[in-house]
């Protein structure tokens, strides 16, 4: 059980670049107050599986966003992913066909406003989101957001540490230039950059701790009365 309760319908936006920790610290805030993750990458990957499956043109962005926009009815998040018509997805969102459909999906413009009007409708009940662009484009009128930082040296030690684990050697110093690559891209892009909301409380995780940093968010959420206290 919880140890926290969040107010009926909170809505948490959790922002930041790559290597933050924004996912991490986004599932165990989760944990700690009983709400949701809705993790708004697996939604791209699912609508490009989904296109697989059933045939779509990748180039097709009329029929993409189309397809996008019914999905609601058949959607369900559950503590180990995402299910769809009744069928657990995420195992099959993780292949490198499906991760390149979700990049080409992820570049149209309608489904990117077919799939932000999804993510609000499901956002209703309550629930933390965490991306690029969750405070400024997808949750702009959440009561919670928070913007994660931390140095590129350290974020490519989080990454590098990551590689390693899975059996690969990058040198570190590839992995900060990558980073640093992938954070101009990000702030760059046309649509939907990287950017802290004007209201967004930012967090410099740098020599933070997981819990450490999620200890913050929840004494933030307190004083502001958006969670209470378990009885």
């Amino acid at each position: 059980m919880s140890e926290w309760q969040a107010v009926s319908g909170l809505k948490i936006a959790i922002d930041g670049p790559s290597g933050s920790g924004k996912g991490t610290v986004a599932k165990l805030l989760a944990e700690e107050i009983g709400l949701p993750v809705l993790d708004t990458g697996l939604l791209y990957r699912l609508t490009g599986a989904v296109a697989l499956e059933r045939g779509v043109d990748l180039d097709d962005e009329a029929a993409l966003a189309s397809m996008a926009g019914e999905m609601l009815t058949g959607l369900s998040w559950t503590c180990d992913g995402i299910s769809y018509e009744g069928e657990p997805w995420t195992p099959r969102l993780r292949t490198e066909a499906v991760g390149a459909a979700a990049s080409t999906v992820a570049a149209k413009p309608l489904v990117r406003q077919a799939l932000l009007s999804l993510q609000q409708q499901l956002a209703e009940a309550g629930c933390i989101m965490d991306g690029r662009d969750i405070g400024t484009v997808v949750l702009p009128d959440a009561p919670a957001k928070f913007f994660l930082t931390a140095s590129v040296r350290e974020r490519a030690r989080r990454r590098w540490s990551q590689l390693k684990q899975m059996g690969h050697a990058d040198d570190i110093d590839a992995v900060i230039m990558d980073l640093k690559k992938r954070d101009q891209r990000d702030r760059e892009r046309q649509h939907a950059p990287l950017a802290q909301a004007t209201d967004a409380i930012s967090i410099d995780s740098t020599t933070l701790r997981v819990d450490e940093v999620v200890d913050r968010m929840l004494g933030i959420l307190e004083r502001r009365e958006l969670i209470k206290a378990s009885v």
